[in-house]
């Protein structure tokens, strides 16, 4: 038998050669479990993704429709205070009318008594019955007279009108007439008294 002598540099390479085709049959299996495992990740991720998705296209449809309900009840509730409102206007003055009415009556039968009466000092006691329920009337609803005479002048309650000598000292700056009286409904003021001042 004969044996071939191989110089060691060559028994070298040779062990070399073997080596490197043995790690790059290694290397190859680990490409390709690695590209395996690469690809599982990113199928998962695609299939995480596309669950997420999902889940917030649902959300978005749950809130668009929680929106819209929302926005129609709102609407509606706007609605049916505008009705409320328009009716309350329309009829808000009907408990006032229906106060009034008492009133009415009793100018009617006042105006009958004086075609056929002769009394002067009856027609007068009328009228001043009639005046005082009027006015009795005025301030159950929240109706003040603004009284002003000999009172200081104030622009959030008078309207001066004119200017005159005071007949008294003591009247300068104050009201010395009223022309027309004024009156608040519930503390504000609906018609400034209109005085002549004394200067």
């Amino acid at each position: 038998m004969v044996r071939k002598v191989i110089p060691v540099n060559e028994e070298k390479k040779q062990s070399a050669g073997k080596a490197a085709q043995s790690g790059k049959t290694t290397n190859k299996t680990k490409t390709a479990k690695t590209s395996e495992t690469t690809k599982n990740k990113g199928t998962a991720k695609k299939a995480d993704f596309k669950s997420k998705v999902k889940s917030y296209e649902e959300k978005i449809r749950d809130l668009q429709d929680k929106y819209l309900r929302l926005s129609a009840e709102f609407d509606n509730y706007r609605k049916r205070t505008l009705k409320e409102k328009m009716e309350l206007s329309k009829s808000a003055g009907e408990s006032l009318l229906i106060s009034i009415l008492p009133v009415m009556d009793d100018f009617e039968r006042g105006m009958q008594t004086i075609s056929n009466a002769e009394d002067i000092k009856a027609i007068k006691e009328g009228i001043n019955l009639i005046y005082n329920k009027f006015s009795d009337f005025l301030n159950q609803n929240g109706v003040k007279e603004i009284n002003a005479i000999k009172k200081e002048f104030n622009i959030d309650f008078h309207e001066a009108i004119t200017k005159i000598p005071a007949p008294k000292k003591d009247l300068k700056g104050k009201v010395v007439d009223v022309i027309e009286k004024g009156y608040t409904l519930n503390e504000k003021v609906i018609r400034y008294s209109k005085v002549v001042i004394g200067e």
